[in-house]
C-alpha cells in the first residue's frame, strides 16, 4: 500500500488552507490572549515561562518563503507560455494553412474562457471543501480570499499566498480545455467549441480534479492514487473528450481520400519546444515550493522527454525508413505527458523508462490504434495525450517503488499501487467519456457542431473569422 508519509506529502500539494487556516489563526489568537491573562497574575519567573509559551505559539504561524512565491509565480507564467504560444503554435502548424487562425483562435479563447470560469466557480468546486466527488460554492468569485490568505505546501507550516495557488491551478484547467480542440480541428463551429468547453469544464474537469487532488476527502486521493501534476486530471481527461468529439463531429471532408498534411512543421517544432520549456513549470511547479522536490520533478521532466523523443525517432526510422521532424516533436509531447503523473515520485532512471515507453506507445497511438478506432482525431489528442496519460499513470505505480529508484516507503507494493492507478484511469475514462457524450449531444442540439461543407472546403479562417493567415 502507499505509505502514509507519501499520502501526506501528496495532501500538501493541493490542499488550500481556506477555513482550516482561519480556524488555526483563531485558535492561536485565543491561546495568546489566555497566556497573556495568566502572565499578568504570575510572579516574574512564571511570566518568563509564559513568554516562552507565547513565543512558541507565534512560531507555529505559517511561514511564507519569498523564494517559494517567486518560483510559483514563475511556474504559472511557464504554464501560460505552454498554451499561448506553445500549444497554439504546435496545433497551428499541424493543420492546413486555410485553418491555422481558427485553431489559434480556439486555443486562445478556450483558455481565456476557462480561466474566467475558474475564478467564477471552478476553484471553489475543485478545492473548497465538499464531499468525495465535488467541492462547494463557498469560494465563488474567490469569496473570502484576500492577499493574506494562504495555501499549504509540501512542508508543514510553510505556505504560499492562496492567490498564487488559484492562478497556478487556473492555468492547468485552461490548458486542459485547450488540448481538446485539436481532436476536431478544421471542421467545427466556433460557438460549438465554446459551449462544449463550458459544459465539459464544469461537469468533467472539476469533479476529476476534486477527486484526485482535493485532500483529504477526494475519492481517488483517499484511495491513494498518485498524480503529481495531472496525468489523469489533464491528459487522460482531455484525450477521452477529444476522442468522443472526433466521433461526434465526424471526419473532415476528404479524410481518407485526400492528402491532409501539416502546413508548417516549423511552427509545430517551435510549439513543441515551448511546451517542453513551459512543462518545467507544469511539473516542477506542482511541488509548490522551491525545494528538492521541485528539483526531482525538474530533472525527471528533462530526461523523460529526451528519452521519448529518441524512442519515437528510432521507431519511425525502423518502421518508415526515415525519422521525421513531426515525429520528433510528437515524441517530445508524448514524453512530457507520460512523466507528468510520476515526476515527483520516481527517480531519473524510472523517468527515462517512462519516457521511452510513452514515446513508443505514442507512435502506436497515432498509427495502429488510430486506424483501429476509425476516428478522425485531427491532431492526435487521444493518440498522444490519452495513450501517454494512461501509460504514465500506470507506470507511476511501478517506478515509485524504492527498489526502482522511486520515493515510495519501504513497504511500497507495486501490485497494490498499480491497481489504485488503474482505478483512477478507469474512473477518469468513464467520467470524461460520459460527460463528453452528453455535452456534445447538447451542443449539437442547441447550436450544431459542424460548419457547412462549403465553409469547410474554403477554410475556417475566412468563413468563421473573416481573415487569412497568409496573403497571396
Amino acid at each position: 500500500m502507499m505509505s502514509n508519509d507519501l499520502g501526506r506529502r501528496a495532501l500538501a500539494v493541493t490542499a488550500p488552507t481556506g477555513n482550516r487556516l482561519t480556524n488555526r489563526l483563531a485558535h492561536a489568537v485565543w491561546g495568546a490572549a489566555v497566556l497573556g491573562a495568566l502572565a499578568a497574575s504570575l510572579p516574574a519567573h512564571a511570566q518568563d515561562a509564559a513568554g516562552v509559551a507565547q513565543a512558541a505559539t507565534s512560531a507555529a504561524a505559517p511561514v511564507v518563503e519569498k523564494g517559494d512565491v517567486a518560483w510559483m509565480l514563475t511556474s504559472t507564467l511557464l504554464v501560460l507560455m505552454m498554451v499561448v504560444p506553445g500549444l497554439a503554435l504546435f496545433y497551428g502548424g499541424l493543420v492546413r494553412s486555410k485553418n491555422v487562425l481558427s485553431v489559434l483562435m480556439q486555443v486562445l479563447t478556450v483558455f481565456s474562457l476557462i480561466v474566467l470560469l475558474w475564478v467564477a466557480y471552478g476553484y471553489s468546486l475543485a478545492f473548497a471543501g465538499g464531499n468525495a466527488f465535488i467541492g462547494t460554492l463557498d469560494r465563488v468569485f474567490l469569496l473570502g480570499i484576500t492577499k493574506d490568505s494562504l495555501a499549504a505546501t509540501f512542508t508543514a507550516g510553510v505556505s504560499i499566498p492562496e492567490y498564487v495557488f488559484v492562478a497556478f491551478q487556473a492555468t492547468f484547467a485552461g490548458i486542459t480545455g485547450a488540448l481538446i480542440v485539436g481532436a476536431f480541428a478544421e471542421r467545427i463551429k466556433f460557438r460549438a467549441v465554446l459551449l462544449f468547453s463550458v459544459l465539459w469544464f464544469t461537469f468533467a474537469y472539476l469533479p476529476i480534479a476534486h477527486m484526485v487532488w482535493y485532500a483529504p476527502d477526494g475519492f481517488l486521493f483517499a484511495k491513494g492514487a498518485i498524480d503529481f501534476a495531472g496525468g489523469t486530471v489533464v491528459h487522460i481527461n482531455a484525450g477521452i473528450a477529444g476522442l468522443v468529439g472526433a466521433y461526434f463531429v465526424g471526419p473532415r471532408t476528404g479524410y481518407g481520400r485526400d492528402a491532409i498534411k501539416p502546413h508548417n512543421v516549423t511552427f509545430t517544432m517551435v510549439g513543441a519546444s515551448l511546451l517542453w520549456v513551459g512543462w518545467f513549470g507544469f511539473n516542477a511547479g506542482s511541488n509548490l515550493e522551491a525545494t528538492s522536490g521541485a528539483a526531482l520533478a525538474f530533472i525527471n521532466t528533462l530526461v523523460a522527454t529526451a528519452a521519448a523523443a529518441i524512442a519515437w525517432t528510432l521507431v519511425e526510422a525502423v518502421h518508415k525508413g526515415k525519422p521525421s521532424m513531426l515525429g520528433g516533436a510528437s515524441g517530445v509531447v508524448a514524453g512530457l505527458v507520460g512523466i507528468t503523473p510520476a515526476c515527483g515520485t520516481v527517480g531519473p532512471l524510472g523517468a527515462i523508462a517512462i519516457g521511452a515507453i510513452a514515446g513508443i506507445a505514442g507512435v502506436w497511438g497515432v498509427t495502429g490504434l488510430k486506424r483501429l478506432l476509425r476516428a478522425d482525431d485531427s491532431l492526435d489528442v487521444f493518440g498522444v495525450h490519452g495513450v501517454g496519460g494512461i501509460v504514465g499513470a500506470l507506470l507511476t505505480g511501478v517506478f515509485t517503488a524504492p527498489s526502482l529508484g522511486g520515493t515510495g516507503a519501504a513497504d511500497f507494493s507495486i501490485a497494490h499501487q498499480v491497481g489504485v492507478q488503474a482505478l483512477g484511469v478507469c474512473i477518469t475514462v468513464a467520467w470524461s467519456g460520459v460527460v463528453s457524450l452528453l455535452a456534445f449531444g447538447i451542443v449539437k442540439l442547441l447550436v450544431g457542431l459542424r460548419v457547412p461543407e462549403e465553409a469547410e472546403r474554403e477554410g475556417l479562417d475566412i468563413t468563421s473569422h473573416g481573415e487569412v493567415a497568409y496573403e497571396s
